[in-house]
């Protein structure tokens, strides 16, 4: 049996796949024991809350700002347009977050001549040196996160992963 198929049985043993279940009355309702949207949102809202929570106590800064600041460490001098489309932040977090990083002395920006609303962002010194410390916690969170998980389990599942993300990019915000 392949890594693949044994991880396909593991995730949803009697082999359905979204099939709904029935409430008390008989109604279908979703099974979020194999409902993959559900674990998605779960698992996101869970390690969200979390990093949120650790973030904000140990550096004064939420998810939405690290996620912020691990982006412009990715790809720096980008307008808040950009951040938005790789992390899927909605426009309205993107720009509180940076508007909160740059108070908090961790961003510049130069704004377009023609466009002074428009602005290419980036790290500065300040904004690396906290970028660093999170990602060590970040990936520490991590390893704690796949802990147990075989590496080429982990493989397929990244593989999967990266298909869903393509399909969700086709929906094109379609509710699943």
């Amino acid at each position: 049996m392949t890594v693949s198929t044994r991880l396909a049985k593991e995730l949803c043993p009697d082999g359905r796949r979204s099939s709904p279940t029935k409430d008390h009355k008989g109604r279908a309702v979703v099974d979020p024991g194999s409902y993959i949207p559900y674990f998605f949102a779960a698992i996101n809202n869970a390690l969200s809350r979390g990093a949120s929570r650790l973030y904000l106590q140990a550096f004064d800064i939420g998810i939405a700002e690290w996620r912020v600041i691990s982006m412009l460490a990715i790809e720096p001098r980008i307008p808040a347009q950009r951040i938005c489309e790789v992390i899927s932040l909605d426009k309205a977090a993107t720009s509180r977050s940076l508007s909160r990083l740059r108070e908090l002395g961790y961003l510049e920006f130069k704004a377009s001549d023609r466009d002074n609303r428009r602005k290419i962002w980036w790290l500065n010194a300040r904004g690396y040196g906290l970028h660093d410390k999170i990602l060590a916690v970040a990936l520490e969170r991590e390893r704690n996160l796949i802990q147990g998980v075989e590496p080429d389990d982990l493989e397929v599942f990244l593989k999967v992963m990266r298909m869903m993300r393509q399909n969700v990019d086709r929906l094109g915000g379609e509710d699943v």
